[in-house]
């Protein structure tokens, strides 16, 4: 039996230095068609912003997962109104960015606490799959209220970075997906510092590993909750921006957060470095599937990559490439 194990753990080592292997391999092998190629650098830099947003989102799916297990599926919604609020605020009310946009955030926070106080908190000891579903039905309520609200169909924000391009070589690059990555990276230093240093990224970081210690040293586990929910919406938020500055406000931001929990899956359910890292892969796959294969196959053939990636993911590794690996006896 010993040695069964011993076999097993010798395969899944195998499997794991294959895998990264093969994403070394892939990512020498694409540095260097971005030197010769200019359409590959192209679709390589917009394939990384988008890549970048994706796993902004999916921030906001793993922060809650982490302070109480729960799935959150009106990340699409959250994703939606946020960007039809921040044209509200700056194509509407004609607010400048430096007001409307810290507005935005204030209101992404307002509806973070809204929805963990009044539609999570009642559920607390319920069954896990209760708050899923509590969840859906948030998400569904939203998208009604946009659709009351906005009943505009499409939608597009103030310019909100500079139109010049940037010539690299024969390839030709918008400068707003520069500035997207960059953000991201603010962002995500930003969320690195606060879970490291400050009292309430610890308290989340300590909720996530031990609920019941956490209780007992006295922290407000429910503030935790909250604070969760506060800053998932906030990313999702920053997330509908970036990505609405880029291609519009349209119902399809809703599919957005579908490809957000995509990135979850392949980077791990319970991992922030896993949504860091695989945010880009999925962005960078799907890009390159629209500029590569559409040609040969169909035209939306690049909106099912992601979910491609999840299947395959799914049987390969089911906890993903950073998951915490957990075996319940029953």
């Amino acid at each position: 039996m010993m040695e069964g194990m011993t076999t097993k753990a010798r395969l899944k080592k195998i499997l794991k230095y294959t895998l990264w292997t093969l994403l070394g391999v892939v990512i020498a092998f694409s540095v260097f068609l971005c030197v010769v190629n200019a359409n590959f650098l192209q679709f390589t830099i917009t394939g990384l912003s988008v890549g970048m947003v994706y796993a902004l989102i999916a921030l906001g799916f793993v922060l809650v997962w982490k302070a109480s297990s729960v799935a959150n599926l009106a990340l699409g919604q959250i994703v939606l109104i946020s960007s039809w609020f921040s044209y509200t605020m700056l194509a509407q009310a004609g607010l400048p960015a430096y007001i409307g946009l810290p507005i935005v955030v204030l209101f992404a926070l307002f509806l973070g606490w809204v929805i963990e106080r009044f539609a999570l908190r009642p559920l607390i000891a319920q069954p896990i799959l209760s708050l899923i579903a509590v969840t859906l039905g948030i998400g569904y309520f939203l998208e009604g209220l946009i659709t009351f609200i906005w009943p505009l169909s499409t939608a597009a924000l103030p310019e909100l970075f500079p139109k010049e391009v940037i010539h690299i070589g024969s390839a030709v690059i918008s400068q707003e997906y520069i500035w997207v990555i960059g953000i991201c990276l603010l962002v995500f230093v930003a969320l690195t510092v606060f879970f490291r240093y400050h009292r309430m990224g610890i308290a989340m970081r300590a909720t996530a590993d031990d609920q019941t210690a956490v209780q007992a040293c006295g922290i407000p586990v429910t503030r935790v909750f909250s604070t969760s929910w506060m800053f998932a919406c906030v990313v999702a938020a920053i997330g509908g921006v970036l990505i609405s500055s880029i291609g519009g406000i349209t119902h399809g931001l809703v599919e957005t957060g579908l490809k957000a929990f995509s990135v979850v899956i392949l980077g791990g359910l319970d991992s922030f470095i896993g949504a860091i890292v695989a945010g880009p892969i999925i962005g960078l796959a799907e890009t390159y599937g629209g500029g590569y294969l559409t040609t040969y196959l169909w035209a939306g053939v690049r909106d099912i990559i992601p979910f491609v990636i999840i299947i395959i993911v799914m049987v390969i590794k089911p906890f993903g490439l950073f998951g915490e690996e957990r075996i319940e006896r029953i």
